[in-house]
């Protein structure tokens, strides 16, 4: 059998959004929270104290005997606290800590609220329904940017949006510790006003239900509007720690619920969390979603009448892996660097740009000039929110990850078909202010050592000793994307080169136009041609260049402005600068 967590995990993370949680006095054990009754019974106490009288051992028999009436915690506290003020005094001290109970955690979120807290930032629960009075959640929300829609009245339900249209709703069924009119005695759980039961009916009806610290014996009223519910969409779960009450175990039988023990609500909820967000942080798109999108991107790339289609297709996915790529899933602040933390970021980001990177694979092979600037403002687009510069400098400049992979597959594809013209555009086109204070072209920021230094690079597995770590690095996962196009290991890793080697001439010729210093990036293309004495990149270049002249294929497509006598100029200052390094 398959663990009940397991199942609940595969549920949230399958069906996002539409898991709501059902959360008891349980859930706020841990923080020492008082239920209602038991600051129900604490006013009982102070009230017999005030009457000069001993109420012990039981409270609520002396005060039926008393008053001739059962406990009511609103009378007994308006007889305890004359004033809405004194009122408020008096219930703050059961529910927020004092400045030594906040030192010893008592009265603050538990481990259970700042992991439900984590599924709602990740949008996997938008409704909680609590018997709770507390505002631990609420806290706990507020600490991870999030402000809920609280409803706790008849009258709150009426004013609040629809639940559908709500990022994180929290239903308080019997009302918030500050409000005089929360219900704690069993007459007043008997019952709920017709808007609050209309809510708990949607709910109920159109959301999964994970049940946890709530025993069900008291509570008449929720109870009924569980049984109201017909409707089986998704899974019932109850989580208990000890054992379930006979009203529980009706419940869970009429819902044919699924049951699980737990140990404590902290452990359960910090579980939970964990399983759900590494389904999503290790899912990789299925190989079917990456060839549907080229098959589709195909068709929609040899006739003309589907170019808008084309351009939603891919603008679409470019947005959808921008958000994806944000600072909410990958932080810069409060994470230290680390090599497995390296890989972690890296391989996530392969996952959430394989079906882009697909597509672009492809059109960098069969495209034409129709797609250039989609293209080009595609990697302006990923790298235009990147100008907040606070966090780790490793973690800020990771994040153009996604943008180098495209643009490194995207040119391979063009240099495989000789798609010079494409290949021109997206080295020379695409503009970014991400270290510039004015718009420059982006391959003076898109390369492999700005993305990923040469000490960072080292901490992948196997580039110890590499001088080109991120490089390399590189020649490793794209080698499978673009198989089709270079069967053969040593033709790609030699158009890696060639595309290493027309970048760093490019942004030489383009540091030269700006009157800027002509600096370079040097890839792998250094080491190992020198090691090729006879036949290596800088050789072959120049002898193209002077064989075909005008007709080179880069200066055809527009690279160095046309001119053979920029291309030889970036051509002489890239060999000399990289043959005194000394590779040997």
């Amino acid at each position: 059998m398959i663990d009940p967590i397991l199942s609940i995990s595969f549920s949230m993370h399958s069906n996002k959004g539409v898991y709501a949680l059902l959360l008891g006095s349980g859930v706020s054990r841990s923080a020492s929270i008082p239920t209602g009754w038991e600051i129900t019974l604490d006013l009982i106490r102070k009230l017999a104290h005030l009457k000069k009288q001993d109420c012990e051992p039981n409270p609520a028999k002396w005060y039926e005997s008393t008053f001739s009436e059962t406990a009511d915690y609103s009378k007994i506290l308006n007889q305890v606290a004359k004033t809405s003020s004194e009122r408020s005094q008096l219930l703050r001290s059961y529910f927020e800590p004092s400045e030594e109970e906040r030192q010893q955690n008592i009265k603050t979120p538990t481990t259970a609220h700042r992991s439900i807290a984590k599924l709602v930032k990740d949008g996997y629960v938008k409704v909680i329904v609590t018997t709770n009075f507390d505002r631990l959640l609420e806290k706990a929300l507020d600490e991870s940017g999030i402000t809920p829609t609280v409803i706790s009245t008849p009258d709150a339900v009426n004013g609040a949006p629809p639940l559908t249209h709500i990022s994180c709703a929290i239903i308080k069924l019997h009302g918030d510790y500050l409000d005089t009119r929360i219900k704690n005695t069993s007459k007043e759980l008997e019952t709920y006003s017709k808007r609050m039961n209309d809510l708990l009916d949607r709910v109920f009806d159109e959301y999964g239900l994970i049940i946890c610290g709530w025993s069900g014996e008291w509570d008449t009223a929720l109870r009924k509007a569980i049984q109201r519910c017909n409707s089986r969409r998704f899974t019932m779960y109850w989580a208990f720690k000890d054992s379930l009450s006979d009203k529980a175990k009706e419940l869970i039988n009429l819902r044919k619920a699924e049951a699980l023990k737990i140990e404590t609500a902290d452990l359960f909820f910090e579980e939970l969390t964990e399983k759900v967000l590494a389904i999503n942080e290790f899912e990789q798109p299925h190989p079917l979603s990456s060839q549907a999108a080229i098959a589709i991107f195909k068709k929609y790339l040899e006739e003309e009448k589907y170019k808008i289609r084309l351009h939603d297709l891919v603008r679409n996915e470019v947005e959808k892996l921008r958000d994806n790529i944000s600072v909410v899933h990958f932080p810069t602040q409060g994470v230290e660097f680390s090599a497995d933390e390296l890989v972690r970021r890296t391989q996530k980001y392969l996952a959430l740009t394989s079906i882009l990177q697909s597509m672009m694979i492809t059109g960098g092979y069969w495209g034409n000039e129709s797609i250039e600037s989609l293209f080009t403002k595609s990697l302006e687009r990923l790298c235009d929110n990147l100008q907040d510069r606070n966090g780790l400098k490793v973690w800020l400049d990771l994040r153009l990850y996604p943008a180098l992979i495209l643009l490194f597959s995207t040119g391979l594809a063009a240099l495989a078909s000789e798609n010079y013209h494409l290949l021109g555009s997206l080295l020379t086109k695409p503009t970014s202010k991400y270290d510039y204070p004015g718009p420059e072209p982006l391959i003076f920021s898109l390369f492999p050592s700005a993305v990923i230094d040469q000490n960072a690079g080292r901490q992948f597995p196997n580039m110890e000793r590499r001088y080109t770590p991120t490089s390399d690095h590189l020649v490793e996962v794209l080698r499978k994307p673009l198989i089709e196009y270079y069967p053969n290991q040593k033709e790609f890793e030699d158009a890696f080169d060639k595309l290493e080697f027309l970048i760093s001439l490019v942004t030489v010729d383009l540091h030269i136009q700006r009157s800027l210093d002509p600096w370079f990036p040097i890839g792998r293309y250094g080491w190992r041609s020198s090691r090729r004495i006879q036949d290596n990149i800088f050789a072959r270049t120049k002898s193209e260049i002077e064989k075909e002249g005008q007709n080179w294929l880069p200066l055809k497509a527009g690279m160095f402005g046309g001119f053979a006598v920029r291309a030889n100029n970036a051509l002489t200052i890239v060999t000399d600068r990289t043959n005194r390094l000394g590779w040997l």
